[in-house]
């Protein structure tokens, strides 16, 4: 891959997390302080990240794979994410936000697989190429995040002047931008595979429902359903969290979760070679739990430090156990199940058990909110780190290491 090609689709990546960035880690802020909705609005809103994750394997596989190029795609659903996220810059009560941001994420989604499969289609060796065009997309939620933090919108005064809304505005422009310039990506034609018989069951995954014979694969994957209802407590509460208890420029002590993540990214392959798949994933699950305990008892002044060793374990959280976890089902997988495997552990941790962490996180919240209006936010925290507990005793009882042979995963 030459070094221009490396630029454009390192671009593609940054504008793409950019977007995603520039909205979601302060919608929950955004839709408590701007249209005053309820904690299960806040979760309902969050939820159709879940939705669109459920629904992208049709898009992905029913449309993309077999009809019409993927940069084509791209730029077409960004150009529409444009218009819509106007409309969400413009809306006043959640009665009007919620259908658009729906019809959003259902679009949104499948854009994460569409700019992977650009990227894999320009390169020789993806095990080497891709981490380096993957992480600007990483450093582009970054950028948005510090953006945010320093025009001051996420501020005591940038509240109370409303300005929070402007994250719309701002994915609006930068969304614009991405879906014209998608269309001078490189060409991504449709699979010459899916020119064949169709057939449903390996559109959406499901044929690699058969790796779940194995137990000690089960146990993974049940695990990771699980695993993923704490993390939805931290992406819909960890903002309006810190902002309710009087942390400044949130956001921007939020992006030291992706600067972490970009860190761990690169130790992951030591530690898991050097310790295997079961440790991996038990450091993770442990992190997960230390990491809603320091919230549970941290605090904007002297405790400040503990939020931030909490927002700073997102990359061993996030890395260990989903990277690793990759790594873990494409072995299982092998070549037959290498693509619906994927795509059907990403429909049942970002589909089904982040739908019910945030529906979880959204009654949890709403049980815990003072009639001051303030959250008892110790008893939230505690809540998902007992979660975790669970899940980590669940699976190291049941889990029996394994290595990872090189022939069975070359990459």
């Amino acid at each position: 891959m030459n070094l221009m090609t490396k630029f454009r689709l390192s671009l593609m990546m940054f504008l793409e997390f950019f977007v995603w960035g520039s909205w979601y880690v302060t919608m929950g802020t955004f839709l408590g302080n701007n249209l005053k909705s309820a904690d299960q609005e806040i979760s309902l809103a969050f939820s159709t990240q879940s939705f669109g994750a459920i629904i992208a394997p049709f898009i992905v596989g029913l449309i993309a794979d077999r009809y019409f190029h993927a940069q084509r795609i791209l730029g077409a659903i960004h150009l529409v994410g444009a218009g819509l996220m106007y409309l969400l810059y413009q809306s006043g009560d959640f009665s009007g936000f919620f259908p658009i941001l729906l019809a959003y994420m259902i679009l949104f989604m499948p854009t994460l697989a569409l700019v992977n499969s650009i990227s894999f289609n320009q390169m020789k060796d993806p095990a080497k190429e891709f981490s380096v065009v993957r992480v600007w997309g990483t450093i582009g939620w970054i950028a948005s995040g510090l953006l945010i933090s320093t025009l001051g919108w996420d501020s005591i005064g940038g509240l109370a002047d409303g300005m929070l809304k402007n994250t719309w505005l701002m994915a609006s422009l930068v969304s614009l931008a991405l879906g014209i310039y998608s269309f001078t990506l490189p060409a991504t034609p449709p699979r010459a595979q899916a020119k064949g018989g169709f057939k449903l069951s390996e559109a959406l995954g499901l044929d690699a429902l058969s790796l779940l014979k194995h137990k000690n694969f089960a146990i993974f994957f049940l695990s990771s359903i699980l695993i993923c209802i704490p993390l939805a407590f931290y992406y819909q509460n960890a903002s309006p969290f810190l902002t309710e208890i009087g942390v400044e420029n949130s956001t921007g002590k939020m992006t030291i979760g992706q600067v972490s993540e970009v860190l761990f990214m690169l130790a992951l392959p030591v530690f898991f070679s050097r310790f295997g798949i079961k440790k991996t994933l038990l450091v993770a699950m442990l992190a997960w739990a230390v990491r809603y305990l320091f919230f549970a008892y941290g605090d904007a002044d002297s405790g400040v430090w503990m939020l931030l060793v909490g927002i700073a374990l997102h990359g061993v959280c996030y890395d260990f156990f989903f990277v690793s976890g990759q790594i873990y089902t494409d072995a299982h997988a092998g070549q037959r199940f290498k693509s619906s495997a994927q795509g059907l552990i990403t429909l049942a941790t970002y589909g089904v058990g982040m739908l019910i962490g945030f529906w979880a996180a959204g009654q949890i919240s709403d049980y815990f909110l003072n009639p001051s209006g303030n959250h008892d936010w110790t008893s939230i925290w505690l809540i998902p780190a007992g979660i975790s507990v669970l899940v980590l005793l669940f699976f190291i009882s049941f889990f029996k290491d394994e290595r990872i042979k090189p022939d069975t995963n070359p990459n």
